[in-house]
């Protein structure tokens, strides 16, 4: 039964046609939707020159946030420039870096947020710094930016492994759900919470960081890296991994239990790679299940099964407990083409579209049942990837892939160009 449904939704996203369409892209987002997307990104691209990016007084430079309230984040970050690459602007990717780069500790740590509010200065960077450093060294053809703060990388990602106090080779989340950017997930986050994202975040930021010592010339570091990225997907799938259940949940250090809740956290292990052929055909069982991530809107934050899960944000909260958020979606449909389950990436990718497209504006977090958009009102961060993921998923790119040294300015085809402040 939940195959037919699952069929029925593919239909009813759009990936089957019976008449050849009338715009050069309506294939892969649908006539009425593609008609929208034009005004929709003029509109959200004037918002990020003239709200986003700004130039700080107290920085002396231009730096890039989705948020009106002017704090810059880390992961956001990341997103955000996937973002701008599309237009073929870079410079953010390493702007706001150098901000963070300029409040590192001696020690390695580096805050994960900066700006108008005090918010996430105790509290670690995302391990997405080598990401981000590679996407805008990637799309400028050089890694002076990175040969120059490379020895402040390395020092920043070893600080993260200093997060291990059983010495079982994962990370914790010292700050708990706040840290991990999902807000109100405390009931996966429990204690120094080992979380599936942090680990593969931190297996990702191996890999990148491997790539750029190589690429300087660095072998030895190079090799390092390479170790410890193999050392962590074992330990990855050693503790986090539940053979019983076919899903991956955090681990609480202090006490060594598992916080059995499904969250979108647990597919984190597609994106990043460490899972098995075996171990992802059963994460993408749980995805299509219509009882537990497959909803109106996939993917929520929290399984509909799961007891906290609730919809919408009675508080003014960022809900990360039943609500769908883009960033996430994205990663997962990058991570469902590599392992070969393309038919639902690109009716993900669709769905997520939709969600942003058929709001009025582009919103911060979703309604994952009613498709409502929630949150910041306009927003125009990291929910701005939504309008080009279906157009990723047909072409097969993927500008999160460390072997693409080539960054595709995907904006040329739909015929918007982004004009600075």
């Amino acid at each position: 039964m939940k195959q037919v449904l699952f069929f029925f939704c593919l239909i009813s996203c759009g990936l089957i046609y019976s008449q050849k369409s009338t715009y050069k892209y309506a294939h892969i987002f649908g006539d009425t939707n593609y008609a929208k997307l034009k005004p929709r990104l003029l509109e959200l691209n004037k918002d990020i020159a003239t709200k986003s990016i700004a130039f700080s007084e107290k920085y002396q430079i231009k730096l890039l946030t989705g948020y009106a309230y002017n704090q810059y984040y880390d992961w956001d970050l990341y997103f955000e420039n996937i973002y701008l690459s599309y237009y073929g602007i870079s410079e953010y990717n390493f702007n706001n870096l150098q901000v963070f780069f300029s409040l590192q500790k001696q020690d390695g740590f580096i805050q994960r947020a900066f700006g108008a509010k005090s918010w996430g200065t105790k509290q670690m960077f995302k391990p997405f710094i080598a990401q981000i450093v590679l996407l805008g060294s990637h799309q400028i053809g050089h890694y002076q930016f990175a040969k120059q703060h490379y020895a402040q990388m390395k020092l920043y990602l070893q600080r993260w492994f200093q997060y291990d106090t059983d010495k079982n080779g994962l990370a914790y989340w010292e700050g708990g759900a706040d840290q991990s950017g999902m807000d109100n997930q405390t009931t996966r986050c429990v204690g120094k919470s080992e979380g599936v994202d942090l680990n593969c975040y931190l297996y990702r930021e191996l890999q990148a960081m491997n790539f750029i010592a190589d690429a300087l010339g660095f072998k030895n570091d190079a090799n390092t890296f390479e170790k410890q990225a193999i050392q962590l997907k074992a330990a990855i799938n050693q503790y986090l991994w539940d053979e019983k259940t076919g899903f991956y949940y955090d681990r609480n250090e202090v006490d060594g239990k598992v916080t059995y809740v499904k969250s979108v956290s647990g597919f984190t292990p597609l994106w990043a790679q460490v899972a098995s052929k075996q171990q992802a055909k059963r994460l993408v069982q749980h995805l299509t299940d219509t009882s537990e991530f497959w909803l109106q809107y996939p993917v929520p934050g929290y399984a509909k099964t799961e007891p906290d899960y609730y919809q919408g944000s009675s508080k003014g909260e960022c809900n990360w407990k039943g609500s769908t958020w883009i960033p996430t979606n994205y990663m997962l449909c990058h991570g469902l083409v590599d392992y070969g389950y393309t038919s639902v990436a690109k009716a993900l990718a669709l769905k997520t579209f939709q969600l942003a497209i058929n709001n009025t504006a582009t919103r911060e977090y979703y309604n994952a049942e009613t498709g409502e958009g929630l949150g910041m009102n306009p927003f125009y961060g990291w929910s701005s990837i939504a309008y080009f993921l279906p157009l990723e998923m047909d072409m097969k790119y993927n500008p999160m892939d460390f072997r693409k040294k080539k960054i595709e300015s995907l904006s040329t085809g739909i015929g918007i160009q982004f004009s600075k402040n």
